[in-house]
């Protein structure tokens, strides 16, 4: 029995359950008095929607659960976002759908509401997947128009990623099974096919009370612009449903009869289970982002058959480099090693710290995998690049800049996975959120901030006592540890998990046996995205 292994089990297991009672807390939505209000006006709720939807017993991943933690609450706060968005199956085409849920301030649109949209659209752009969409809502969230409506990344983007995907030929489905209303009644229209449930759903750009102050027309919503009014009168809608599970059975039918498209060919064979248990994965990780320990520990519990091909190992040290495959699929690892190694030359390296050495591997890792199209997974536990006198004189700013240019130009699909720290400059060059992964998820211990808590805390609190000191005033032992204390426990709230997936700087928090499942739905998303860019680093230093 390994004693530590299993406190360090315990530790993360019991990480895990926190976030899971989070989760359930979140899946709640506007509470269940709300949810039970529409099932009483004859609708299913968002998520029993997307439940029906999706096909019996296959693999589905959630976008952004974590949307809008712990914000917006002196407006009574907006679960999810007040939408849901899945990746999943429907008609054993995989697909992307994104549901309004009206128990969240009756499916109004928050500023974190658009951005979660937003992530949908790009996702299902940038994989060319089919997006359903399932509107209930009552359009933008007023008290907050100002951060929703009026910018380049808000509201009205939608519609134009909706005029994209239709030019581009990416399928769009919509369902208006509630209120739909003002500008977001262009969302289901501009859609390929958009369908309409009898006497809950409803369109239009301006409801009956702002009709009536308007132009003084007195009429009610369902004439002014329910079901049969937009299949018979204005033709705004194609089909009209009875209820909720007439218009998902239309998108199941629908979903059906589409065509094949082209793939990007990334490779892949029959799946194999790890040998070493992905489970095992709760043991190795230290429950403090501190301590060290051996990534490649890590990847025999991702990989099929806990087989790998180590690019330059005996190089770079600092940074693993490596082939696998993942539920078959041909994958290019890049990871940060976490434990102390030592260089060629004989000198210390410090785990999760980028040298020149790690860096210059991992560009021309990165080139390699985009020559021979392999999808890469970078595994982040990075803490920054190493500094000092004898770092910059042997230039880790162009190093750096090299992984950063060949991440940043990167052609083959991309997927970020935020094992433990992910600080700084480093989170770039390990293809933060800025460089476009596909998907990039945390696990429930993982930290994310520009430096590490400790250091950061030491550097404000030495900002603050100067400015007190300037203004003449002493500090004693007693202040500097109240100030330290006060700094840190702000800044440690910010660099965690739960904070970053609030506001979708990753798209989820993952038990990390799930790494497999999102990596290998990640990958099969892409494949219906031919690569059209060729590979080119650009200019860099040499």
């Amino acid at each position: 029995m390994d004693i530590e292994f299993n406190k360090r089990e315990d530790q993360n297991r019991l990480k895990l359950s926190e976030i899971n009672r989070l989760l359930a807390d979140i899946k709640k939505g506007g509470g269940e008095k709300r949810l039970q209000k529409l099932r009483d006006e004859g609708k299913m709720t968002a998520r029993e929607r997307v439940d029906y939807l999706l096909d019996k017993d296959s693999d589905s991943i959630e976008i952004g659960a974590f949307a809008g933690y712990e914000m917006y609450e002196e407006h009574g706060g907006c679960p999810s976002g007040g939408v849901v968005v899945v990746m999943g199956y429907v008609s054993g085409r995989q697909c992307l759908i994104v549901a309004n849920d009206a128990s969240v301030k009756a499916g109004a649109w928050f500023p974190i509401t658009g951005k979660k949209n937003l992530r949908a659209q790009e996702i299902a752009m940038e994989n060319r997947l089919p997006i359903i969409y399932l509107v209930d809502s009552a359009g933008v969230y007023l008290p907050m128009q100002d951060e929703i409506f009026p910018d380049k990344e808000m509201f009205g983007r939608i519609f134009r990623n909706n005029a994209k995907m239709s030019a581009a030929g990416i399928i769009q489905i919509s369902a208006v099974m509630g209120s739909c209303v003002a500008g977001g009644a262009y969302l289901p229209i501009m859609s390929d096919e958009a369908m309409i449930v009898e006497g809950t759903g409803s369109i239009f750009l301006a409801g009956s009370y702002l009709v009536k102050a308007a132009i003084g027309e007195t009429i009610d919503n369902e004439t002014l612009g329910g079901a049969t009014t937009h299949c018979s009168i204005s033709g705004v809608t194609d089909y009209k449903a009875k209820d909720d599970k007439d218009a998902l059975n239309r998108i199941k039918n629908i979903m059906k009869s589409l065509g094949s498209t082209d793939k990007a060919g990334f490779d892949r064979i029959e799946s194999a289970q790890p040998k070493e248990k992905p489970e095992n994965i709760f043991g190795i990780m230290p429950a403090s982002r501190a301590e060290q320990y051996d990534t490649l520990d890590i990847l025999k519990c991702l990989v099929d058959n806990s087989e790998y091909e180590e690019y330059k190992p005996d190089y770079g040290k600092s940074i693993i480099c490596a082939t696998a495959r993942i539920d078959g699929w041909s994958v290019g690892i890049v990871a940060n090693q976490r434990k102390l190694v030592k260089s060629g030359k004989g000198e210390m390296q410090f785990g999760g710290v980028i040298y020149s050495d790690s860096a210059d591997k991992a560009t021309r890792f990165i080139a390699n995998c985009n020559q021979r199209k392999i999808p890469l997974v970078f595994l982040q536990d990075v803490t920054g690049f190493m500094v000092g006198s004898k770092s910059e004189h042997g230039g880790i700013i162009k190093d750096g800049a090299k992984m950063v240019n060949a991440v940043s130009n990167s052609v083959v699909p991309k997927f970020t996975i935020i094992t433990g720290n992910s600080y700084g400059a480093g989170n770039y060059a390990m293809c933060g959120k800025a460089y476009d992964p596909r998907l990039i998820v945390a696990w429930p211990w993982a930290d994310l901030a520009v430096m590490g808590g400790a250091q950061a805390a030491k550097v404000l609190a030495q900002i603050q006592e100067s400015t007190l000191k300037k203004q003449g005033k002493t500090i004693t032992e007693e202040e500097h540890k109240e100030i330290l204390d006060s700094i840190s426990e702000k800044y440690k709230k910010q660099t965690e998990a739960t904070y970053a997936a609030a506001r979708l700087w990753t798209d989820a928090i993952i038990n990390p046996v799930d790494t497999r499942k999102w990596i290998s739905m990640g990958i099969e998303a892409a494949n219906h995205s031919p690569i059209t860019e060729k590979f080119n680093l650009g200019v860099i230093q040499v």
